[in-house]
């Protein structure tokens, strides 16, 4: 029997989404794509349980309305797209923020710090990094969670390219565990890499399925307006 990690059934957010259903299964990595304003944000903090919605989502066969608090800060992580950094904590305490579903303890975090990269940073404040600096940190937050299931809102945008790659081989590390992600992504090219790949369009869900299945050259067309050519890489052009 399959162990489904995110479900959602009838999903709508007044004027954002409107009557998204899918399922992902547990150790699979998925995207979510679509032009902007598509409604991609507003699905992943709707899956969260972070805005209001019509519809049912579910965490690992279980109604998220059900799931108490602390058990959902055990159980899923997630990483907004826009990091805002308006107090100056040091590094080393954002992802020890990431515990305290867990009881505040700071199991793991020494791990993180230097799996991340991020040990020569770890007393510097927040305030005080660049912009992909603080996206590996809260990304880096979200790892100590533990969840099970990760979502992040274009994690890879203010990464340079080493980083990237590192993000992407953690995220399959993560799927391939066990565990469930779903990202936004902008790159085409990336979101053929993943498991399953989830297209919106005006806040309605286009495709659902594998790479192949959804980002057909035909789809790519209809949804973003650009030409797609498929071969060992996908190439697109203006029309």
């Amino acid at each position: 029997m399959t162990r489904f990690g995110l479900q959602a059934s009838g999903l709508s957010v007044p004027g954002r989404l409107e009557e998204v259903s899918f399922e992902l299964p547990m150790g699979c990595l998925a995207a979510v794509v679509g032009p902007n304003g598509a409604g991609k944000s507003t699905l992943l903090q709707a899956l969260a349980g972070l805005l209001p919605h019509a519809g049912e989502v579910a965490w690992q066969g279980e109604p998220l309305s059900g799931i108490p608090a602390l058990d959902r800060g055990r159980r899923l992580a997630w990483v907004p797209q826009e990091l805002r950094a308006e107090f100056g904590f040091p590094v080393r305490d954002v992802i020890a923020m990431g515990r305290f579903a867990h009881g505040d303890d700071e199991h793991g975090v020494e791990a993180v710090l230097d799996r991340m990269d991020l040990r020569a940073l770890q007393h510097r404040p927040l305030t005080r990094l660049s912009g992909g600096e603080r996206q590996r940190v809260f990304l880096a937050r979200a790892l100590a969670t533990e969840a099970p299931l990760q979502l992040w809102d274009e994690p890879l945008s203010q990464l340079d390219v080493r980083h990237q790659l590192e993000w992407l081989e953690l995220a399959k590390s993560l799927a391939t565990s066990g565990g469930a992600v779903l990202m936004s992504v902008h790159d085409l090219r990336v979101a053929h890499c993943m498991d399953q790949v989830l297209m919106l369009d005006r806040g309605r869900l286009a495709a659902a399925g594998t790479p192949e299945e959804v980002l057909t050259p035909e789809r790519i067309h209809a949804v973003f307006g650009v030409r797609a050519r498929m071969g060992e890489t996908m190439i697109l052009d203006l029309p």
